[in-house]
């Protein structure tokens, strides 16, 4: 079973994928059509190069600052959350599911990101 497979059976995770870092290919899982994680996978890839290269920025600035390499992102919304690890992604009611035990399942299962991303 792949790692986006799993992470999509945890309670209160709606859906979740992986996409490429060059932008062909995406797969998912869950309570979505293909194309909401078609959207999904580029809005993700597109936040995460963008993070990336923030956080580059910012050690370039201070090589010291702990912030590169990235190791993922998230944002809150009202209902729902996305978290992002490496290339994986999932979308989260934020009512029925752990912030903290969905990113320590992708931490777990991703492991640490480092070096260029294509």
């Amino acid at each position: 079973m792949s790692i986006y497979a799993e992470l999509a059976n945890l309670p209160g995770v709606m859906a979740a994928g992986e996409y490429s870092y060059r932008g062909d290919r995406y797969h998912f899982e869950g309570q979505m059509e293909a194309e909401q994680a078609r959207m999904a996978s580029i809005m993700c890839r597109a936040t995460t190069l963008a993070t990336h290269m923030q956080a580059n920025m910012m050690k370039a600035l201070n090589d010291g600052c702990g912030c590169a390499p990235v190791q993922g992102w998230m944002v809150r919304g009202e209902q729902f959350s996305v978290c992002v690890y490496g290339n994986i992604f999932c979308f989260v009611d934020n009512n029925n599911a752990s912030i903290n035990e969905v990113m320590q399942f992708l931490k777990e299962n991703v492991g640490e990101q480092s070096g260029a991303l294509v």
